[in-house]
């Protein structure tokens, strides 16, 4: 493992966020090409990258896949790897995700399946949601278009190696939204004469929390950002934005509640003679694990002897693996990273190298539960 550990390292020295993860990608198509894969597939949705391995025989294609892309967030653990690169960091683990599938790698490049292909995909821009969309929309894709799709992602808070499962809704779809009121400036003497948005966004501040409790299951909306007219104290603002987090556990209900902030605003808007549009970003599906796979991921874990626990509640963050399950029957599980571990996204995690070895034996044992 000290090879792997090392890799693992050098990506963490060197971070590179979402959609800019050209020298990540090149070390590990560095990593990969002693292997003789059968094929490598460059630039994959941007920066992405695929290695398939081939069987001897037809058979069912089986993806593997992890993250290339780094957070805009400072590393603060000090390490003797800790990034070089100011403002930016492996605080995910995705460091980690491509360890392991190196790792996997590795052993497929001396035992091939017996049939079928193995894709090892490695995917930008996980962290914007905007990595799976471009690769699902790549025309290339369709040269490695999977029957089933397998990802993990470490899990802080949890013993471990403990291998964390579900059946259905894993992780909640979400989305960026924001919403724009138009008005007309004034003289702030005479604000009569123009229209101001602000008793239009303190009432959509106010109305738009409400509206996940309409609907028939979990969602929750989470206010961000507001803003109004600009600091001129002269001017009656003219315009007003309002910027939220829509989550939900189920498609349609986080569809449903899209549509109704929409209808929301534009009842509060039209009285008042506002204009109102609408804008998205880090648009993230539901993560939805196949019920058929769920004996796959388990017998692998069960002969590794990892502990299991079963989640009762999907996880409220977003994981853009949930375009795949749109795709094909797919599976997305959490790999444990102790209880003390520093939770994702702060400033001093790092991921636990332990989880590498753990993770290749993961994914081997999913591979052999299909031959």
């Amino acid at each position: 493992m000290n090879h792997l550990i090392q890799l693992r390292h050098t990506l963490h020295r060197f971070p590179e966020v979402a959609l800019e993860e050209v020298q990540t990608a090149a070390r590990i198509v560095d990593f990969f090409r002693p292997l003789k894969p059968d094929q490598i597939i460059e630039n994959l949705g941007g920066t992405g990258l695929a290695f398939v391995f081939k069987g001897a025989k037809l058979g069912r294609r089986i993806l593997f896949r992890c993250e290339l892309d780094a957070l805009p967030i400072e590393d603060l653990a000090p390490t003797d790897h800790q990034s070089q690169i100011p403002g930016k960091g492996h605080l995910c683990g995705h460091d980690g995700h491509m360890a392991i599938i190196c790792g996997l790698g590795e052993k497929l490049s001396q035992n091939r399946p017996e049939s079928g292909e193995v894709i090892l995909l490695f995917q930008p821009a996980e962290e914007t949601g905007d990595g799976a969309k471009a690769i699902l929309k790549d025309p290339r894709f369709e040269e490695i278009r999977p029957d089933f799709a397998f990802a993990l992602h470490n899990l802080p808070g949890y013993p471990l190696h403990q291998i964390v499962m579900r059946i259905g809704t894993f992780a909640a779809g979400s989305t960026g939204m924001s919403v724009y009121l138009k008005g007309k400036t004034a003289h702030s003497a005479h604000p009569e004469s123009g229209i101001n948005p602000a008793q239009g966004l303190a009432r959509l501040m106010k109305e738009l929390p409400k509206l996940p409790k309409t609907l028939s299951h979990f969602g929750l909306l989470t206010l961000i950002h507001a803003d109004l007219g600009s600091l001129a104290f002269g001017t009656s603002a003219g315009r007003a934005s309002l910027s939220m987090t829509l989550r939900a556990f189920d498609q349609k209900d986080l569809d449903d509640l899209i549509e109704k902030v929409k209808a929301k605003a534009k009842a509060v808007a039209e009285p008042e003679g506002l204009e109102v549009d609408f804008s998205f970003v880090e648009q993230f599906a539901v993560s939805v694990n196949d019920p058929d796979l769920y004996r796959v991921v388990e017998n692998a874990a069960k002969n590794l002897g990892l502990s299991l626990v079963e989640k009762t509640e999907p996880f409220r963050w977003s994981e853009d693996f949930g375009l795949f399950s749109q795709v094909c029957p797919s599976f997305l599980f959490g790999l444990g990273a102790g209880e003390a571990c520093p939770q994702l996204h702060e400033g001093a995690y790092d991921f636990p190298d332990e989880l590498i070895e753990t993770g290749i034996g993961m994914f081997w044992g999913i591979m052999k539960g299909f031959h």
